[in-house]
């Protein structure tokens, strides 16, 4: 098959979709927005690292797939000489080019491609301060140098925010795709024996605080309620932590598991769990976890972080608990579990929200509808020429597929 796009024969628009960073299945870049794209009839190639995941390369109509290695940790050059090397040879055969990461960003300086957009997930400075694999002498200068990543992508791209609350670090209005789901028409009710936790885990994310809320609920319970984690670790730390827990019997850790099966494993669960600490980058953020567990129709239990805690007390869904409290978190949880009809309470009126404000069939639209005019608007300004099949110089080799 060949490594590049077919030429274009049609009026059909293409979208170059870019992560380093990210795992290939994230569920934001890969089942909400590529997913969008596709139902409306984008084509899309999507670069990202897929091997490096130990995943093959999706076989999904109208998506072509491209391997890139991965940025992880302090092994960063591979992927930022890869990714410059992809945009220089593949981002004018497409219409727009959608980025996930401050390193490609970077990767595109000198390119001059005025077709890229960056999506920007996190508040990239702040998130550094929870990276631990960054030393705490280099802390305050890669905070400084992404910070002047912003600055430059606000003169040069588009901008996407995953957040309303990221628009006070740039200058001009930008676009705002919030972290949204698929909200389901209906919803089980909660039951009374597992609680859970979905998406990756880190010592930031509450890892200590789930495995001494397993513990606890273990103990309190005879085993009778569960804490169950959908997940895998992102840092070694993080999964010996959790490999413990496991062997003492405080949690099930399904590992990691592809969206379109995880979500499901939420249905019928006593609570979603959100255990957050207070770290600046989750300050001004929404854990879309907490909207996962709503349009599932499960009770929340946050801490309270800003963003979370005012939609579980606006919407009446659950439950705040302090920061690093597993006693407060357990003891919600048993409250929970022996009171049925405020658990169904809870889960319904988190659904009920869910559907109103925050469901992605309906935000989905108008993501595609901006990245349609993008796209519009830069072939207007640069018809896009055909595509000479030319080896490939900047992934794995034998990982190239179209579909």
């Amino acid at each position: 098959m060949s490594p590049h796009p077919a030429p274009r024969r049609d009026g059909t628009l293409r979208a170059l979709v870019v992560t380093v960073v990210h795992h290939p299945e994230d569920a934001r870049i890969r089942h909400r927005e590529i997913g969008a794209l596709l139902d409306a009839g984008v084509q899309v190639t999507y670069a990202a690292p897929f091997v490096a995941h130990g995943l093959d390369l999706p076989d999904v109509a109208g998506l072509r797939s491209v391997d890139l290695p991965h940025a992880t940790g302090r092994s960063r050059g591979e992927a930022f000489r890869a990714a410059r090397r992809l945009l220089a040879h593949e981002a004018r055969d497409h219409d727009v080019v959608i980025v996930h990461d401050p390193e490609i960003v970077a990767a595109a300086a000198g390119l001059r491609l005025d077709n890229l957009v960056w999506d920007v997930h996190e508040d990239t400075a702040a998130a550094i301060e929870a990276k631990p694999w960054v030393p705490a002498r280099a802390r305050a200068p890669l905070a400084s140098a992404a910070r002047a990543i912003e600055r430059h992508a606000e003169r040069r791209h588009e901008l996407i925010l995953a957040e309303y609350a990221y628009a006070d670090r740039f200058e001009r209005e930008h676009v705002v795709v919030p972290n949204t789901v698929r909200v389901p028409a209906t919803a089980t009710a909660p039951g009374a024996s597992r609680a859970v936790y979905l998406g990756s885990l880190t010592m930031a994310r509450g890892a200590a605080t789930l495995l001494q809320t397993g513990r606890l609920l273990t103990v309190a319970t005879r085993g009778e309620v569960k804490v169950e984690i959908i997940g895998g670790a992102r840092d070694t730390r993080t999964a010996d932590t959790l490999d413990w827990g496991v062997k003492c019997g405080h949690v099930v850790h399904h590992g990691f598991v592809p969206s379109a099966r995880a979500l499901p494993m939420l249905d019928g669960a006593l609570a979603g769990l959100s255990l957050l600490e207070d770290r600046p980058n989750y300050r001004h953020s929404m854990p879309t976890k907490v909207i996962e567990y709503m349009a599932h129709g499960l009770p929340v239990i946050t801490t309270p972080l800003p963003l979370a805690a005012d939609l579980v007390e606006r919407s009446g869904c659950g439950v705040v608990v302090p920061f690093d409290d597993a006693e407060a978190t357990a003891a919600a949880l048993i409250e929970l579990a022996r009171d049925p009809e405020r658990r169904a309470a809870l889960g319904r009126a988190g659904h009920a929200y869910a559907r109103e404000h925050h469901d992605w069939n309906v935000i989905g639209r108008d993501f595609v509808r901006h990245v349609t005019d993008l796209a519009q608007r830069h072939r207007g300004a640069s018809e896009p020429r055909d595509v000479a099949e030319r080896p490939s110089t900047y992934a794995h080799p034998a990982t190239h597929q179209q579909h």
